[in-house]
């Protein structure tokens, strides 16, 4: 539907893709995030299943007839469709009878347990991840320099201008939500504030009705903020809610909470890379802890831009969180899968970019341009001792960085980019 305020998306052209391949799509992701906006700018008709007007009278009438709510021209949005699990497979039965593409989509900011939806949709209903925006989507990066130019060799040197250390502190706190892009600074931190009481307080009972020990999920999420960009165990969160807040948590109980956190894409951890390099180097198989966008783990902190500035560390992590959501989000638009490498040589690249030919590309995230030569002769003395075991070396090298104001390529090959210039 027309939208002239309607911010353009990335994932915008793959939606079209998808409708013009399958009968149906599902857009799934963290609440407030932008998918019912960017699902309604590409359809043609709409009920929304959480709309609360007349008593939920949408949702009851899709518990009575799934059907009777398909009926609207195509495509036709279904908002929220895990609120009735039924209309899955509601909407596979239609797909399957009327035989056309592009009929419905879907969206959906919890995954529902399997129990009522009968079937998997598989080769009816595709499925896209939508994540908050990142900064080249909210125009707080300037795209001067293509993520897909530099992987097809097509790069080019240049200034890219001054970055200021307090506007990315903010960028951080601020996060990717749509709704938050023209916040003032001072109320910045309320959005994700409100996101995670609403998590806790409603949206995890919702999910199967099942009331939880809110203290305890608030306790975990402290603790996964704590750790934010790190490959904790579960027992290491357990034993840091323990040491830091002086409370105790059931280990099964962090591994239930720990999913539903997962269910409701509150966490959008980054799997490990476990590609055949063909090297002898053992590969260790733990995810990065990330929150969906790093201002949930800034709200959770009580951490503002002023507060990040004075503690540079926690400041390091929540920048390599912002770039790994931005990397995740440029290369799917690419064809890309995004990892981590860490090995049990204590060697780590922060993320890795592979692409379904083999081809893999390395990336290190620094904060400061003090820290490039370091990160660059990281990467280079990984990918030399993938060489020497005659392993499959990256075809890429590039440092992301937060304090440059200039994106080069340096003498050994390793590239250098400000986050702030990036794009697609």
């Amino acid at each position: 539907m027309e939208n002239e305020k309607y911010m353009p998306r990335l994932i915008d052209n793959r939606i079209d893709e998808f409708l013009s391949a399958f009968g149906a799509l599902c857009i799934e992701g963290a609440k407030w995030c932008g998918k019912t906006c960017s699902s309604a700018y590409h359809s043609n008709s709409e009920i929304l299943i959480g709309d609360p007007a007349n008593n939920f009278q949408n949702r009851k009438l899709a518990e009575m007839s799934p059907s009777i709510v398909l009926e609207g021209e195509t495509p036709r949005l279904i908002d929220e469709w895990q609120e009735v699990p039924p209309l899955w497979d509601a909407v596979r039965f239609e797909v399957d009878k009327r035989a056309s593409k592009g009929q419905f989509i879907l969206t959906g900011s919890a995954t529902p347990n399997h129990k009522g939806i009968m079937h998997s949709g598989a080769g009816r209903i595709a499925r896209l991840r939508m994540r908050p925006m990142s900064l080249y989507e909210s125009k707080d990066s300037s795209g001067l320099v293509s993520l897909k130019d530099m992987i097809d060799g097509k790069f080019t040197p240049r200034m890219t201008g001054e970055v200021d250390l307090r506007k990315l502190m903010q960028l951080i706190v601020r996060g990717g939500w749509p709704g938050n892009l023209d916040t003032p600074e001072s109320q910045a931190h309320l959005l994700p504030t409100q996101y995670i009481d609403a998590v806790v307080e409603d949206d995890i009972f919702r999910l199967d009705g099942i009331k939880r020990d809110s203290r305890k999920l608030r306790l975990l999420l402290r603790s996964l903020a704590r750790n934010e960009s790190t490959t904790v165990t579960n027992k290491t969160l357990k034993k840091d809610i323990k040491e830091i807040d002086d409370d105790d948590i059931n280990i099964d109980t962090v591994t239930e909470y720990l999913d539903i956190f997962k269910r409701l894409f509150i966490t959008d951890n980054l799997p490990p890379f476990a590609s055949n390099i063909r090297s002898s180097t053992r590969l260790k198989q733990a995810e990065k802890r990330h929150f969906a966008d790093p201002s949930l783990a800034c709200a959770l902190l009580g951490a503002n831009a002023e507060r990040l500035i004075g503690d540079l560390e926690t400041a390091g992590f929540m920048f390599e969180a912002l770039c790994e959501r931005d990397l995740r989000i440029y290369a799917e638009e690419n064809g890309l899968n995004a990892f981590h490498y860490q090995d049990y040589k204590n060697k780590e690249i922060d993320t890795v970019l592979e692409g379904p030919d083999g081809e893999w590309y390395a990336f290190e995230i620094k904060l400061g341009a003090n820290q490039i030569d370091e990160a660059a002769n990281n990467l280079i003395e990984i990918s030399h001792s993938i060489e020497v075991d005659n392993g499959r070396t990256p075809k890429l090298l590039c440092v992301i960085c937060g304090l440059s104001n200039a994106a080069y390529q340096r003498e050994d090959g390793v590239f250098v980019i400000p986050i702030t210039a990036l794009r697609n």
